[in-house]
């Protein structure tokens, strides 16, 4: 595979806000900003609620990123769910005075109409966990706990 690359761009608006954007997403046909506010977490002084924040935006890397390796997956190994939901929580604490993220907790969610197709999920999970390539980009420890539920 060939070497990608991913353009993001950070502007300061106000505060301990910005605005991010990527040139690459930009809809050129509906004109469709892809913009995020961005801004320090309010844990941390002068931090501001209700925006995402990098430690929001770490986290869901690791979630989204399971998420989408997942759904390869699953397509290659012709796998039929219902749906798919990944809640994630990451973990921010002061390891040898520096802040990390030190843990990102992720519990997907599979849904399957069949009970044989149970034992199959949960490996195509565990599967996904370990060639998400976040995950394998990071220090932070990556706990999963995973659920499959037959629905019929």
């Amino acid at each position: 595979m060939e070497k990608h690359e991913y353009q993001v761009d950070i502007t300061w608006t106000q505060d301990r806000k910005g605005t991010m954007c990527s040139p690459e997403l930009y809809n050129k046909e509906t004109q469709e900003s892809n913009c995020l506010e961005v801004a320090t977490p309010p844990e941390f002084p002068n931090g501001m609620p209700h925006i995402w924040s990098p430690e929001h935006l770490f986290t869901a890397a690791v979630s989204s990123c399971l998420m989408t390796t997942f759904l390869a997956i699953a397509e290659y190994s012709k796998l039929e769910f219902i749906s798919f939901k990944c809640p994630s929580k990451g973990v921010l604490e002061k390891v040898d005075g520096k802040f990390v993220m030190s843990e990102i907790h992720v519990f997907p969610e599979v849904v399957v109409s069949d009970e044989k197709q149970r034992d199959r999920a949960e490996r195509i999970i565990e599967k996904s966990e370990k060639a998400c390539l976040i995950s394998n980009s990071i220090t932070s420890k990556v706990v999963l706990e995973s659920k499959v539920i037959v629905q019929n």
